[in-house]
């Protein structure tokens, strides 16, 4: 039974509930999305697996999960990379919001998401449990696909994807300026 981390607005620990629960309560609760680049700029994104609880078969950043209670977001972010893509990858912080949204399955997805980011140039080796297929794409060919097939891609994502086309060069000279990155 994995537990989620909840949290109050500030993002502060308030205690910890079973994820399905959580989920099904729409608790705000404590999660990371992992956003990969390549050296081209493109995105890495990954297929969730049909088997997955909620959001099954959609397209989303390389990686997203929940820390584990008692779990730093850095051995939290390593372990689901390497869980879910067979990636090996220093990434680094960026920034963190929190957004609601009804998903199928009946449930609430409220998470405060902190966002990493890093550069891999790698092939991913994924777990099918968890990932049905993965790719590179430019932003503009993901900007482009987005906006035609908008319901083919997570809630969160598209909100990360907003937002870095706001803040795109901030967030990726913040990236290449990271010392071990990469």
């Amino acid at each position: 039974m994995e537990e989620v981390i909840l949290v109050d607005q500030d993002d502060n620990a308030i205690g910890t509930m079973e994820k399905m629960e959580a989920h099904k309560r729409g608790l705000l609760h404590r999660a990371f999305s992992v956003v990969i680049f390549n050296s081209k700029g493109e995105f890495l994104l990954q297929k969730r697996a049909r088997s997955k609880y909620h959001s099954a078969g959609l397209w989303t950043n390389a990686c997203c999960s929940h820390p584990l209670p008692e779990e730093s977001m850095e051995v939290a972010t390593q372990r689901k990379l390497r869980q879910e893509m067979g990636i090996d990858v220093n990434v680094a912080y960026a920034y963190k919001f929190i957004y609601r949204a009804h998903l199928d399955s009946d449930l609430i997805e409220h998470e405060c998401d902190h966002v990493f980011m890093g550069i891999f140039d790698g092939e991913p080796i994924i777990n099918t449990h968890e990932v049905e297929e993965w790719k590179f794409i430019s932003p503009e060919q993901l900007r482009l696909d987005l906006n035609k097939h908008p319901e083919q891609y997570t809630y969160w994502f598209k909100l990360i994807f907003d937002r870095h086309f706001r803040e795109a060069n901030n967030s990726e000279n913040q990236i290449k300026k990271q010392p071990g990155i990469g």
